[in-house]
């Protein structure tokens, strides 16, 4: 079966780059990856899905009240989740400006 699967793999790379691609553009993929994000870097969390909606919903940062802007617009305003880094716990969604005056 594993060669069986190597083949398959090799003879479909097109078709399954295509796919991922797509893929990548899903709400189902962006929460995922998003909530493996947070994971990886030490949110400890009882409900990652309602603090997902909660993410989602977020509009400004919970200190400074600016708009969240989009990583890689040049404003530094992009959505942040701030987590005490011992214990895990959230914080709060910050921008990336407030996220890294505030520290660890």
């Amino acid at each position: 079966m594993k060669e069986y699967y190597k083949e398959y793999r090799d003879s479909h790379k097109d078709e399954m780059k295509e796919y991922y691609k797509i893929y990548q553009e899903t709400p189902k993929w962006k929460k995922s990856i998003t909530i493996s994000t947070w994971k990886i870097r030490g949110l400890i969390c009882e409900d990652y899905e309602s603090l997902y909606c909660h993410y989602l919903n977020a509009e400004n940062c919970d200190n400074c009240n600016v708009t969240f802007g989009v990583k890689g617009d040049g404003s530094n305003s992009w959505k942040c989740m701030d987590h005490d880094h011992e214990t895990g716990a959230f914080r709060a969604f910050l921008c990336n400006a407030c996220n890294v005056a505030r520290g660890p």
